[in-house]
């Protein structure tokens, strides 16, 4: 053996011996629990997801996936908490597109910067909603409702479960749209909204259908059609607005559920995350749990999510301005 053999052989021994533990380190993670922290309150459909992941994941990491409920401000202060901890993927948030995108064109002063300070891991699911009347409104499809409002001018209410709410968003831009001027009623959540709209004292609204469905099958409120472009698994049969001529962004984009880490999460961590709840959400009593909540599954690659991020982005950005919206 030459002396420059040596020394190269010597040189590669030494490269791997540096390297080895680096890449033990990296396929041994998770070492021990994973914190995700949902920035709302248990119970909820965001919740009820993070909780099945968390129980699926538990079983493929080898680790126990703890389910931590930060909720308050529209999720800002979850949110918060996971841009703010420490980027050594123990810490993820599992939350909806409102506090990851919306809630940066909605306030003024937002406590992180979610395009800076989170890491997108996966989208989990979509969530598009139904749009429902009260049974006293003579509209049954998109065309009939345009026509109940426009001959109703000043006259017809929608109500939202909040300020910048997909609810109260799409609602003010369909009254802009066909100069409605249609009265905003904003509440505290979805449920006392469809309890003011089963009572007849707003007329319309946009709502999930895990919350609507069971009062359409009861015949207590009529659905005008989903959001969306393609048709929602729990209501196979009704129609998207965009089929029925609607096809402004603001009817076909849908809100979301996602994994979101701390900026600066190795991405070797944050890609092994994506790729585990891909397998998760593969399985079909995942997709079929989903399917009933009213989601639909989208997992996927870091890069698909953050596509999707990019695309949306400008559209809830115009839907926000356009809607006069704004919030300290």
């Amino acid at each position: 053996m030459t002396r420059t053999t040596s020394r190269r052989t010597l040189l590669a021994l030494g490269t791997g011996l540096v390297a080895a533990p680096f890449v033990r380190a990296q396929s041994a993670w998770p070492t021990r629990p994973i914190k995700i922290i949902v920035p709302f309150n248990a119970g909820g459909a965001t919740d009820a997801v993070a909780r099945m992941l968390a129980d699926k994941l538990t079983a493929r990491l080898g680790q126990p996936v703890i389910i931590d409920n930060k909720g308050g401000a529209g999720g800002i202060i979850g949110t918060d908490a996971v841009a703010k901890a420490a980027p050594d993927g123990q810490t993820f948030t599992v939350s909806l597109s409102t506090s990851l995108l919306i809630n940066q064109f909605l306030y003024t002063k937002l406590p992180y910067n979610p395009q800076k300070d989170l890491a997108l891991v996966s989208q989990l699911a979509i969530a598009p909603v139904t749009l429902v009347v009260h049974p006293s409104v003579p509209a049954s499809n998109a065309a009939e409702l345009r026509k109940y409002i426009q001959a109703n001018k000043g006259k017809v209410s929608y109500g939202s479960y909040g300020i910048g709410s997909y609810a109260h968003l799409a609602g003010a831009f369909m009254s802009q749209s066909l100069d409605a001027d249609m009265a905003h009623v904003s509440y505290k959540g979805e449920a006392p909204m469809v309890q003011d709209l089963l009572g007849g004292q707003i007329q319309m609204a946009f709502s999930s259908a895990q919350n609507t469905k069971p009062h359409i099958d009861a015949g207590k409120l009529k659905v005008i059609g989903t959001t969306g472009d393609k048709r929602m698994a729990v209501l196979p049969n009704v129609p998207t607005l965009a089929e029925q001529g609607m096809n402004d962004d603001a009817y076909r984009i849908v809100g979301w559920v996602a994994m979101a880490a701390p900026a600066k999460t190795p991405t070797e961590i944050v890609h092994r995350m994506a790729k585990e709840i891909t397998a998760v959400f593969e399985a079909p009593d995942m997709r079929e749990r989903i399917a009933n909540l009213g989601f639909d599954v989208v997992a996927g690659t870091p890069e698909a999510f953050a596509a999707a991020y990019k695309k949306d982005a400008p559209v809830w950005e115009k839907l926000v301005k356009a809607s006069g919206a704004k919030l300290d």
